[in-house]
């Protein structure tokens, strides 16, 4: 199948605020990531001779399969656009490209380089070299086609967070599993039981395959398809939610039926905007939020069910 490449081209006040309103019209035409290119960036001096050059504009590029969905999704993609440069100073252009399905599967990942997050951890991508440093605990990663490479802000809040509040033989549960990435980090922090669900089947067996890759025993981990309903029904110390806000809030009483006593919901993607609605459901849930953090326009909830009596 081909794909059409859409690269939204932008002007902004804020342009880390619009890239990320921007990404979420993408993520509302059903799309499970988006890459983002970003003038100022300067790459590390160790990224090697690959390393690509800077872009010369700020842009978010999603690919759409060539399908007889496509022409609605693009008339979604404008208005979304149109209404968000009524809200927020914004100016923009939409530039088409088609490209075959390995070429859109490949050529994102010269973006894509090891990074350190969090104390400890170093998120590695199987096709470049890494030597890590005393301390380093590596995770091995192939999004493939599923969302979660470690670089999003959520992402990253979500791995400093399983960092603080992980114990060892903790059980664990990821409710958008992506690329597993999460799971990875939890087990290679020394979880116990680690459950997936995710409704996208391809990302289901990409978070199985990486975490083969990262060695992680088979019956360690269980995963599935679907939403929280279909997660192994039993009590998790430490449950993970990284997606957006919308999908967030009504699911949170099934969270709180699935914490073990004083366990915890690590809870990303959630715009600063919505913090509050987030905040309000966990309370209505009996959950009582412990911490807060920020990462650019981004924000990470940590809400803990207390023990009755």
């Amino acid at each position: 199948m081909d794909y059409q490449e859409l690269k939204v081209i932008f002007e902004a006040a804020d342009p880390e605020l619009a890239a990320d309103l921007i990404a979420d019209a993408f993520v509302d035409l059903g799309l499970g990531g988006v890459v983002v290119e970003t003038p100022a960036r300067d790459p590390e001096a160790d990224w090697g001779e690959d390393a690509v050059p800077a872009p010369a504009h700020y842009a978010v590029i999603g690919y759409l399969p060539v399908n007889e969905d496509l022409a609605d999704r693009r008339r979604r993609l404008a208005d979304a656009l149109t209404g968000l440069a009524a809200r927020v100073p914004l100016a923009w252009e939409v530039r088409e490209g088609r490209v075959a399905e390995q070429d859109w599967a490949e050529s994102w990942k010269a973006f894509f380089y090891p990074e350190q997050v969090g104390r400890h951890l170093v998120i590695k991508p199987t096709w470049r070299p890494y030597e890590p440093r005393p301390g380093e605990i590596v995770i091995e990663i192939d999004p493939g086609m599923a969302f979660g490479s470690g670089t999003h802000p959520t992402t990253r809040l979500c791995l400093a967070l399983i960092e603080d509040y992980l114990d060892p033989g903790d059980a664990i549960l990821d409710v958008g599993t992506g690329s597993g990435i999460l799971l990875l980090a939890a087990g290679k922090l020394g979880a116990g039981f680690l459950a997936g669900v995710d409704i996208d089947a391809v990302a289901v067996e990409i978070a199985g395959a990486n975490l083969a890759l990262n060695r992680i025993p088979a019956d360690r981990f269980q995963l599935r398809r679907g939403t929280i309903g279909q997660a192994p029904a039993k009590a998790y110390q430490v449950v993970l939610a990284n997606i957006l806000s919308e999908v967030i809030v009504p699911m949170i009483p099934g969270v709180a039926g699935l914490l073990a006593p004083a366990g915890v919901l690590i809870t990303s993607g959630i715009i600063a905007g919505k913090t509050a609605a987030v905040a309000e459901a966990l309370a209505a849930a009996g959950l009582v939020l412990v911490e807060e953090r920020r990462q650019e326009d981004w924000v990470a909830l940590v809400a803990r069910r207390i023990p009755p009596g």
